[in-house]
């Protein structure tokens, strides 16, 4: 099967693989352990620490290591609802995560604040300018990269409008680190990522965080106090080990080259799908991430499950507008109409796709389409006519 769903999840690198299994069975002590098992294990952490630090250009000391994005983006959050003036408002961007959203929503309540985005899904700095001239927050979070659609965010022009005003910036950069350069990323005052977006394992990431950040994890005075609970060793290191695969592959420009393959595969995705189009077509975008509107069927899951058949993994860009489930906050964001948001698919490919696995995904699309737009789903059989009951005499 063709897997073109890695901004959910990537598949294990080897390199983070042998890392894994390397520390699984070189560094068994408990990195606050006194004895020489122990301190193998906290240097082989700080290693880590610091060659995280030097990807994205920021002070080792900084680096807290955590169990993914989630928790740290949570952490974040915790630390502004006891730093930050009682009645200060947080602003994030509408398209962020839903782990950012939920976490700001849980501390922040009515004082967060969701700045809107253009039709592009990307924030607009010079908005966000206008309104820092009326208003200021107490801090601002957006994410570097979206996940649904690859649009990339003015992260850099908005962290030099929080250093104007004096404002704690967050970004997540789950989806940018392992695709594009992390190196500029450690001037934020909060960074976040995790391993299994970009071929390490799951369960293990960090947060880049000021040394006075309040703890959401207590009971240990692990990782500088910030926060509790025994490091995992081999995952810090084979997140790593993948880390900097991805980025000596960006050096060498590979993501420049599989750009023109993504973009090729759209021109031809137009053509074939009569009545498709891309989503954030003309917004900068991650070179691996596609976000199409399909041509008109009942539901987007009949893509899925139809392509899932022919031998391609792919997700779909919102929930099925089946009156259950809410339509995606990214797309309905960017102004999508809300029955075109159940109409968009994502396709997400990785470092080991190939240029023919884009138009094998092409040749797919084209069987499914032909099945889905000439075979309407089965109208359901008419309910039998019920007796009608005697009346009583």
């Amino acid at each position: 099967m063709l897997y073109f769903d890695h901004n959910a999840t990537t598949p294990l690198l080897p390199e983070a693989r042998d890392a894994w299994l390397g520390a699984s069975e070189q560094h068994v002590g408990n990195p606050s352990s006194p004895h020489r098992l122990g301190q193998r294990a906290e240097t082989a952490l700080q290693r880590a620490r610091e060659s995280l630090a030097g990807i994205l250009g920021c002070e080792a000391d900084t680096i807290v290591w955590t169990s993914g994005a989630t928790e740290s983006n949570n952490m974040v959050f915790h630390h502004w609802a006891r730093s930050l003036p009682p009645a200060a408002e947080v602003w994030v961007s509408a398209i962020e995560h839903p782990c950012v959203l939920a976490a700001g929503s849980h501390y922040f309540g009515e004082r967060l604040r969701r700045l809107p985005v253009t039709p592009q899904g990307t924030l607009d700095p010079d908005a966000l300018a206008h309104s820092l001239r009326l208003q200021r927050p107490g801090a601002i979070a957006l994410m570097a990269a979206n996940n649904e659609t690859g649009a990339l965010q003015p992260w850099p022009e908005v962290l030099a409008l929080c250093r104007r005003w004096g404002l704690p910036f967050f970004c997540d950069a789950a989806q940018w680190l392992g695709k594009l350069p992390g190196s500029g990323l450690g001037t934020a005052d909060f960074v976040s990522g995790c391993a299994h977006k970009f071929g390490g394992p799951k369960g293990v990431g960090f947060l880049k965080c000021p040394a006075h950040t309040a703890p959401l994890l207590v009971g240990g005075p692990q990782e500088n106090g910030r926060r509790a609970g025994t490091e995992n060793v081999a995952g810090v290191l084979a997140m790593m080990a993948a880390l900097e695969a991805r980025e000596q592959g960006i050096t060498a420009g590979g993501h420049e080259v599989r750009a023109n393959w993504r973009t090729q595969f759209e021109e031809e995705l137009l053509q074939r799908l009569p009545g498709a189009a891309i989503v954030a077509q003309a917004a900068p975008r991650l070179w691996n991430t596609v976000s199409a509107l399909m041509p008109e069927a009942d539901c987007q899951q009949r893509w899925v499950v139809k392509l899932d058949r022919f031998g391609y993994a792919v997700s779909t860009g919102s929930a099925c507008a089946s009156g259950k489930e809410a339509a995606s906050h990214v797309l309905t964001a960017m102004g999508l109409a809300a029955g075109d948001t159940g109409r968009v698919l994502r396709f997400s490919s990785g470092w080991e796709t190939l240029e023919a696995d884009w138009h094998s995904l092409l040749q797919g699309l084209g069987k499914v389409h032909d099945a889905v737009i000439g075979d309407p789903p089965t109208p359901a059989p008419p309910r039998p006519a019920r007796k009608p009951k005697p009346r009583p005499l």
